[in-house]
């Protein structure tokens, strides 16, 4: 098929200039490759496309009725790989992200924008969950995860913060009147606002300190659904319901203030950013 095209150019080159020779000329192509080419197709047709002269080439009946259907059809392909050039030339279509709700509110705010400026023929579509689907098979074009939750094999590129904290709060009005935990295992004796995840894992809370390791279930009276139900803790941690473990920057605004205070902050375990992939 593709000899049969570029013979089909070849062709169609010949009968525009008027003869091999300008042909050749105009199409970077020797003259002996034209005809060799045009010699080809009228033994593959079993018709002569082109009578010549010493003067002049000029296409018989049947060639000049197959440049009429010719030139068009080889038109719409030159039409149709332009196309197909744009996507190489400037970025279009739509962008599927498949990410976990702590990226959409702490990595993606920084990027989104800067990236739709610099490709305004893309669209992007951003889907939070965090089940642990295959993003492909999700009909997504990419993901964010953590490395903890990448395939060994996967490609993946660094986004987001580099390095990242849990990080434990409560009010200070609940501190004032629970006390201090001075240590991770002092959690089991509070009130701990818990997240789930939807398979129904519950994750536990992780601290190292000085090369010690120590991993606690806490209970209390609030289990939200990790990802758009956190806020719903947050406010509960706010308002001295207990204590919250979650990302340090998702709770940076408030323990800044000081409507959340630190607990056990020399124990906050420390952990790799976020992979688009």
């Amino acid at each position: 098929m593709a000899a049969d095209i570029q013979d089909l150019l070849a062709f169609v080159a010949v009968v525009n200039a008027g003869g091999f020779r300008e042909g050749a000329r105009l199409s970077g192509k020797s003259a002996s490759s034209l005809s060799d080419a045009v010699r080809r197709m009228e033994r593959r047709l079993g018709v002569r496309l082109l009578n010549r002269t010493t003067r002049s080439v000029v296409p018989t009946e049947a060639g000049a009725r197959l440049m009429e259907r010719i030139v068009p059809a080889l038109g719409e392909v030159e039409s149709a790989l332009d196309v197909v050039n744009e996507f190489r030339d400037r970025p279009s279509g739509t962008l599927r992200l498949n990410v976990p709700a702590s990226a959409v509110r702490l990595v993606l705010p920084a990027i989104v924008t800067p990236f739709l400026k610099s490709y305004p023929d893309i669209r992007l579509e951003v889907i939070a969950e965090e089940s642990f689907v295959d993003v492909l098979a999700a009909g997504c074009d990419a993901g964010i995860r953590y490395d903890e939750r990448l395939e060994q094999d996967m490609i993946a590129i660094p986004i987001g913060p580099r390095f990242q904290r849990f990080a434990t709060a409560a009010s200070p009005a609940y501190l004032d009147a629970r006390g201090r935990p001075e240590h991770p295992r002092d959690l089991l004796q509070h009130a701990c606002l818990r997240g789930k995840f939807a398979s129904g894992a519950m994750p536990p809370w992780e601290y190292e300190r000085d090369g010690e390791t120590v991993s606690v279930d806490p209970s209390g009276p609030l289990i939200v659904r990790i990802g758009g139900a956190v806020d719903l803790a947050v406010q509960a941690a706010l308002d001295g319901l207990g204590v919250i473990y979650l990302f340090e920057d998702w709770l940076r605004p408030y323990l800044d203030s000081g409507a959340l205070e630190p607990v056990l902050e020399p124990w906050w375990q420390r952990f790799t950013g976020p992979f688009l992939y």
